[in-house]
């Protein structure tokens, strides 16, 4: 069992992402039996769960021409437009079927502000809007944090970098996680985490 103070993040594992969902990782569901697994060893573990609702400005569908995986400009920045995911209350936002969700101890809901995309569990993607699980880590007294999930590149990665930022130490075990890989973005970001001092295992 790992210590009190070493937390298991376990980053949007939800039928939309893996195969036959809306925005399919590539073996997305190969990662659940190891999942589970790790969520057994450790004494916090928190989901997170994009929970959009339909007319969210992340949604290609929701800008007049774009295509998915387009990028447009938000006031926050860059945003990659996306096929329409995880719509609140739908069977693609559930938690995939293999997952033992009845494990964890907190979930954290993120991308429900239709004007804003949310890929970290700690912030959205303006970087300022929080999403409660700093205090909530805080409060149990966490210092040690490790991710797994989908996807590397995107959710995975933004979770690690903000949480490394915040002062938490990091590790992302990279064989339970996949990616999506858009454009070289699997580098970039494995880059980017590396230097922020995220262990990649």
């Amino acid at each position: 069992m790992q210590a009190p103070h070493h937390a298991l993040i376990v980053i949007d594992v939800q039928s939309d992402f893996c195969p036959g969902g809306a925005l399919a990782v590539t073996q997305g569901d190969g990662i659940i039996p190891q999942i589970n697994a790790l969520m057994e060893d450790f004494q916090t573990v928190v989901l997170t769960q994009d929970w959009h609702p339909e007319n969210h400005s992340s949604f290609a569908e929701n800008h007049a021409g774009a295509k998915p995986f387009s990028t447009v400009q938000m006031p926050y920045g860059a945003q990659t437009l996306w096929p329409r995911h995880c719509v609140q209350g739908t069977k693609g936002a559930a938690f995939h079927p293999a997952l033992r969700s009845d494990l964890a101890h907190l979930v954290i809901r993120k991308g429900f502000r239709p004007a804003i995309d949310s890929y970290s569990a700690l912030f959205e993607n303006d970087k300022t809007t929080a999403t409660g699980l700093d205090g909530y880590l805080r409060a149990r007294g966490i210092t040690a944090l490790t991710l797994v999930g989908l996807a590397t590149d995107f959710c995975v990665a933004f979770s690690a970098l903000d949480a490394a930022a915040q002062g938490f130490d990091v590790t992302v075990l990279q064989d339970a996680c996949r990616a999506i890989d858009l454009d070289g973005s699997l580098a970039q970001q494995q880059q980017a985490m590396g230097a922020a001092g995220v262990v990649l295992a």
